[in-house]
């Protein structure tokens, strides 16, 4: 008689943990790939930041030269066009951000996740009116530089026109002259304002995004437990050590108000 072959029978608790074993890999496979996915798309915006700072600073000397051409030069065109790609660039990438985070499935890290991407938008959205504030100025500087070149071109038409012939023609030209002096010294002081008023506009920005990350962090904060307990726990000491100091010195006072 042949002997009959036996079936080999795997219990079912082996497979169930090889699945599980399995599933448990690819989730922190996944897991790490997003995490490095974030970490290089957070850099790159960054660096995109970095970029537009260094470019916007850049752009802001266009209005303040002392003779500004009367329509714009290769150079502001083309820091224009740079910054206005990169802001492009950094919204597609924050974008990209976006949708990695609401693929996210941890919530301890989407939170901190989530208020590194609010910090990037609101950069990007200061970045924007940035941008739109310096091209006015610029715009208002080019239109008084023309202005005042179209009333300089008058008036050597007019001399032109009158040959000289006045008797007071030297007088007129001194007087004219000393004009153009006094323009000169008023596009100076001007200049001098609009750099002023750029400079208290970026402190302004500044003392913005200062609290905006002072609101962020205390939001963060707040959110990890235990946190508003210790928090609670030193106001109360500060508001004890205050009451002791303050009643140590009327004690004090009293004292020498006795003695006296």
């Amino acid at each position: 008689m042949k002997a009959e072959p036996r079936s080999v029978s795997i219990p079912s608790s082996s497979v169930t943990a090889s699945h599980t074993h399995t599933y448990i890999h690819n989730a922190m496979a996944t897991r790490t790939a997003t995490g490095s996915g974030w970490a290089q798309l957070r850099q790159n915006a960054r660096m995109l930041e970095t970029q537009t700072e260094s470019l916007l600073q850049t752009y802001s000397q266009f209005s303040t030269v002392a003779n500004i051409p009367a329509k714009p030069t290769e150079d502001e065109k083309q820091t224009e066009a740079r910054l206005e790609e990169l802001l492009q660039r950094r919204e597609g990438v924050i974008a990209q951000l976006n949708r990695l985070l609401d693929s996210e499935a941890t919530l301890t890290s989407s939170a901190l996740k989530q208020n590194n991407l609010s910090l990037l938008r609101d950069k990007l959205g200061d970045h924007r009116k940035d941008l739109a504030r310096l091209k006015g100025a610029l715009q208002d500087a080019r239109n008084r530089a023309n202005l005042l070149g179209s009333v300089r071109d008058d008036i050597s038409a007019y001399r032109a026109a009158s040959g000289q012939e006045d008797p007071g023609a030297a007088e007129a030209e001194y007087m004219l002259e000393e004009r153009g002096r006094l323009d000169r010294s008023h596009d100076v002081a001007d200049s001098v304002l609009s750099q002023a008023y750029a400079v208290r506009d970026n402190f302004g920005l500044q003392r913005e995004t200062l609290a905006n990350v002072n609101r962020r962090i205390t939001m963060a904060a707040s959110q990890v437990p235990g946190i508003n307990t210790l928090i609670g726990r030193i106001s109360a000491k500060k508001r004890r050590d205050g009451i002791i100091m303050a009643s140590f010195i009327a004690f004090c006072f009293v004292v020498f108000w006795f003695f006296l």
